[in-house]
């Protein structure tokens, strides 16, 4: 018997190596080379691992054995039934929703995550953890945000493992790059589990894990952390595929955030007086690196959702919008979203009575005076004057308005109305010999 395991064991390894493709594949997919999962029992040892690996790349599965298996305090079974799960949610005809209701899916989901956030404490890691440990953990985690993705009606038992994820996300050691297992999973499994549907939290509970007692920052400061650490580290190309569930992140965090954290999110995020020292997006602020990946050709869908994030941290306030970031790089998602400059901001552009309110607040930025284009400070441009400017001066000045106005206005996005021409038909302007 010794022998025949020992030959059987050999030829489930050699049946592994040839199964890592597709194309090799195929021939075990005929009801002659169908595997029961309970077929696994009557194993052991290496031969029963080696078997299981071939399964986790065939994904076939008795759906409910593997459900029940899941239950077990085990990072073996965790991983490779977890990652059967995972796949068995693309182009399947199978029914999770029994799966949640009988074998409690989501529960043993709820278990297998705690049980990792054990080996986190507020000091560091307890004990370096094991690979498969890690390895398992992500294939939860992936499998949490599928399930969450494709059956949203079992959102409120899923999003039971959200304090958990997040508390494993804070105390977790960073590896170089940051963006990588499982810290991309971790960030995914969120995603989900931060939308407003029947399990939303409530803004001002004191329990809320999102912003938790007595540090309500501490999960905000850890996702900007990451973000800042990642816009630093890898190109734009890189950042459209890895970065982008995180700014995903920070606007659905944003938008369910309470009132009081979120001023703490729009200063870390938008510029700050010290950026406006030069044209907005020159710094190498996270600020600044943010502004330039909104304008980024080479990467589409992070551009739409930093630029996305930028208009929520205003409000959603097209005025506050070109204050915050200036006209140059507002204006590409305010056309693309038909989106145009409120008449009274463009009113406020000008340098008659008519400026009001909403003029200062566009170009006013804590009582210093900026260019609404740039959102540089006036004083800070090239050639500002320290001293009262001369008529010669003043004259060059209001050459150098009117151009601008009249680029403005031929944009097309904005009705601007030129001070300098509204000046010369209110007759306040002569001429002089």
């Amino acid at each position: 018997m010794a022998q025949l395991s020992s030959e059987r064991n050999a030829l489930l390894a050699e049946l592994k190596t040839h199964i890592w493709t597709v194309e090799d594949s195929g021939p075990l997919f005929t009801p002659e080379m169908f595997v029961d999962m309970r077929f696994t029992s009557g194993i052991s040892g290496k031969g029963r691992s080696t078997l299981e690996g071939n399964l986790t790349n065939l994904g076939q599965s008795n759906i409910s054995y593997i459900a029940q298996t899941l239950q077990n305090d085990n990072r073996e079974d965790e991983l490779l039934y977890s990652r059967i799960l995972f796949l068995l949610t693309y182009n399947t005809t199978l029914d999770f929703s029994e799966v949640f209701d009988d074998y409690h899916l989501a529960e043993s989901i709820h278990s297998n995550i705690a049980r990792h956030s054990k080996h986190y404490s507020k000091s560091g890691r307890k004990d370096p953890q094991p690979a498969i440990d890690i390895q398992a953990l992500s294939e939860t985690l992936k499998l949490l945000f599928n399930l969450s993705q494709y059956y949203p009606q079992h959102l409120s038992h899923l999003a039971k493992s959200a304090p958990n994820i997040l508390k494993i996300l804070c105390r977790i050691n960073l590896a170089t790059p940051v963006l990588q297992p499982p810290v991309t999973y971790l960030v995914n499994a969120l995603l989900n589990l931060s939308v407003d549907r029947d399990d939303k939290p409530h803004k001002d509970s004191e329990s809320n894990p999102w912003f938790p007692k007595p540090d309500q920052y501490c999960n905000i400061d850890r996702f900007i952390s990451i973000l800042d650490n990642a816009v630093r580290t890898y190109t734009e190309e890189q950042l459209e595929t890895l970065a982008t569930p995180l700014v995903t992140l920070l606007r659905k965090v944003f938008e369910f955030a309470p009132s009081h954290v979120r001023p703490h999110m729009q200063a870390a995020l938008l510029p700050s007086s010290s950026d406006r020292s030069q044209p907005l997006g020159q710094s190498n602020t996270l600020a600044s690196r943010l502004l330039r990946l909104s304008a980024s050709a080479v990467a589409p869908s992070l551009r739409e959702s930093v630029s996305s994030l930028l208009f929520e941290l205003s409000d959603k306030d097209a005025t506050s919008f070109v204050r915050n970031v200036g006209y140059g790089f507002a204006s590409g998602f305010l056309m693309t979203h038909d989106l145009p400059v409120p008449a009274s901001a463009t009113e406020g552009w000008s340098t008659g009575e008519s400026a009001g309110d909403v003029g200062e607040k566009l170009t006013n930025v804590d009582g210093k005076e900026i260019n609404p284009v740039t959102g540089q400070m006036r004083e800070m441009e090239p050639g500002a004057p320290d001293v009262e400017m001369t008529e010669e001066e003043k004259e060059r000045e209001a050459e150098r308005l009117f151009v601008l106005f009249e680029r403005l206005k031929a944009t097309g996005v904005v009705n601007v109305r030129n001070p300098v021409e509204q000046a010369v038909q209110e007759g306040r302007f002569e001429e002089v010999d």
